[in-house]
């Protein structure tokens, strides 16, 4: 299975580099790039490997029919977009905003070869609950 995943966050000239690195590392263990010039940004790429990390705090923090609501309303084709908020992050917790923060969401994005694909993956992350847990839990 073929699966990309590509993340991106502002770094305002008020935030300091490090701690938006920490938020995004916090959940994705990915190579990151600073780029841009008047706004800058921090960007990686990364597999499925780099969401294990995320498959494991959603469970911790017991929010697992949220965040399939998230992941199935950002599908379009075989890719779902969704944000956390990174002040949130930094401290290691989840947080889904509904809309773009003052200072900038983490923006992520996973992709698959195909539609099914990617709702295996969604299902491996956050399969559907019944009174908060899992229904079936799967390996990938």
């Amino acid at each position: 299975m073929n699966i990309s995943v590509k993340i991106l966050a502002p770094v305002n000239p008020t935030e300091i580099q490090g701690k938006v690195e920490k938020a995004i590392m916090n959940f994705f263990p990915v190579e990151l790039k600073l780029q841009g010039s008047e706004i800058q940004e921090l960007s990686g790429d990364g597999d499925l490997e780099s969401l294990r990390t995320l498959h494991l705090r959603l469970r911790e923090e017991r929010i697992l029919d949220t965040a399939r609501k998230i992941f199935l309303n950002g599908i379009n084709g075989d890719t779902t977009r969704f944000r956390l908020n990174k002040q949130v992050a930094c401290i290691g917790k989840l947080n889904f905003p509904p809309g773009e923060e003052s200072l900038g969401s983490i923006h992520v994005e996973i992709s698959a070869e195909n539609i099914r694909d990617l709702l295996k993956v969604i299902d491996w992350l956050v399969p559907e609950t019944i009174d908060g847990k899992p229904v079936e839990e799967i390996d990938l």
